[in-house]
């Protein structure tokens, strides 16, 4: 499908919704000029990998579709409180746990999807929570 020149852009976030082929492709001859990869989910070889299907796919309709990789990267993010939310108290202990379940999080302790947290802080350091 051609394709008229236009001023706009069109961008398209690229995530599990639209993991496939088929729905690549269909981005694409749709008129897609840039596709998003969001760095803040996934990891790096899985990015280089749809960077490169994106290029392979977009050169065999015959168009040239930009990657546009959005840096801000990963967040530490905290798993599932069983109870629903939780309010924290001014100076009670809280504990991030890198090997707790991730539905099992109370009023003391919540799990997290970042391992090395533990080796890259020290006592003293401060974490905010927030988002």
């Amino acid at each position: 499908m051609a394709v008229a020149k236009r001023r706009t852009k069109i961008v398209a976030t690229l995530g599990p919704a639209t993991n496939t082929l088929e729905l690549l492709d269909a981005i694409i001859e749709a008129g897609v000029d840039v596709v998003r990869l969001n760095f803040s989910h996934g990891d790096p070889k899985e990015h280089v990998k749809l960077a490169e299907t994106v290029r392979n796919r977009a050169r065999a309709y015959g168009r040239q579709v930009g990657v546009l990789a959005d840096m801000q990267g990963p967040k530490i993010r905290i798993a599932r409180f069983s109870t629903g939310k939780v309010f924290l108290e001014k100076d009670a202990q809280f504990v991030l746990d890198a090997d707790l379940d991730t539905e099992v999080g109370n009023f003391e302790q919540v799990g997290i999807d970042y391992k090395q947290l533990p080796q890259d802080v020290k006592r003293g350091d401060t974490l905010l929570l927030d988002d």
